[in-house]
């Protein structure tokens, strides 16, 4: 039996912690090797996203200028005076105005309110029925329309059962040719109706066109300007570039795919532009600003795009390609066209060419 001064004890204890420690280094090694083949599929993982690429690009663009406007809703230049240019007021001769039917639908939004009919009544277009549907605003929306009611074809308040309701419950009734929504705190921008309907006129195959896109903030001031490609049939199967209030169809698509979807609540529009595209519809951007896109703290675009947003957004690209997609391939799958943006966006900048 071992004593306590036994040099054969302490080499047992020795030989003990020995073994201890060589089971901890070899449970480490393990643990590192767990590890490491994480690492390695972390990167498998990442290799399709390609950062390293998407980060030169973006420093491509910027030294060349060629950042992207369309997306943002935020500017690093100071607000400034919305600038219309003289010649939109230049109202072209029609021999047979088409009937224009807007509706706005409106809930709320009483200080802004004022200033969009303004921007759809001052167009002084000839044959226009414009239609507010109110969903029970409890602001001053009530003393605003009852200032502009003469000069609006209906004005209705109701209770309904969200944006997209109302915006069917306004076109019913109504017998325009030609159709559009503007929301109740965005604008026309002045001589639209007279382009879009000169246009439609020139062209009958067209069934629906929208424009570029002006960005306003609160007091109206100017933001921003969305500078917009031809239409891409295939990008719209993946995102939604095109700006709602510049947007006009004739009567006929819209009877042929039902009007509004209900289900959506946020992406009403692009729902509406896919089947619009799925029946057949031959859709033109029109080389010239519609409309300008108000951005303030109550804006639904603000408020719900993180959450129902994005999930009535999966939901279309879903039934557009049969499964989810990543934001990759959404990137991969608009980057030309967000090139071919930057590149017409930087000549309008630079007065090479005028919209």
């Amino acid at each position: 039996m071992a004593t306590e001064n036994d040099p054969t004890a302490n080499a047992d204890e020795a030989t003990r912690q020995l073994y201890l420690i060589e089971g901890r280094l070899a449970t480490m090694a393990e643990q590192v090797e767990v590890m490491r083949q994480e690492v390695v599929r972390y990167r498998a993982a990442l290799r399709p996203w390609m950062p390293w690429k998407m980060w030169a690009r973006h420093q491509v663009r910027a030294l060349l200028g060629l950042t992207p406007q369309l997306g943002r809703l935020a500017f690093a230049a100071a607000p400034r005076k919305l600038y219309v240019p003289a010649r939109y007021h230049w109202k072209p001769a029609l021999t047979s105005p088409p009937l224009i039917s807007v509706v706005t639908p409106s809930f709320n939004q009483g200080q802004f309110l004022g200033a969009t009919l303004e921007s759809v009544l001052n167009q002084e277009y000839p044959r226009l029925e414009y239609v507010v549907q109110d969903g029970g605003s409890t602001d001053s929306t009530a003393d605003v329309l009852a200032r502009y009611k003469s000069r609006l074809h209906r004005a209705e308040m109701r209770k309904d059962n969200g944006q997209s309701h109302a915006i069917n419950l306004g076109f019913a009734g109504t017998t325009g040719e030609i159709m559009a929504y503007l929301n109740s705190d965005d604008l026309l921008l002045p001589g639209a109706l007279h382009a879009v309907a000169k246009f439609f006129q020139d062209n009958p195959a067209v069934d629906a066109v929208y424009g570029h896109r002006v960005i306003v903030n609160e007091r109206g001031a100017e933001l921003g300007r969305w500078v917009l490609p031809q239409h891409d049939a295939e990008v719209l199967t993946w995102a939604d570039y095109v700006p709602q209030e510049t947007l006009f169809w004739r009567r006929r698509i819209w009877d042929k795919v039902g009007g509004i979807d209900e289900s959506f609540r946020f992406a009403m529009d692009w729902d509406l532009l896919l089947r619009f595209q799925d029946a057949g519809a031959k859709i033109r951007r029109l080389g010239r600003f519609l409309g300008a896109f108000r951005v303030h703290s109550s804006s639904k675009t603000v408020t719900v795009v993180n959450s129902t947003g994005i999930a009535e957004m999966g939901r279309l690209r879903r039934r557009c390609h049969g499964r989810d997609v990543t934001p990759v391939e959404v990137h991969n799958a608009v980057n030309r066209y967000l090139w071919r943006h930057s590149f017409l966006n930087r000549l309008y900048r630079l007065g090479l060419i005028r919209y």
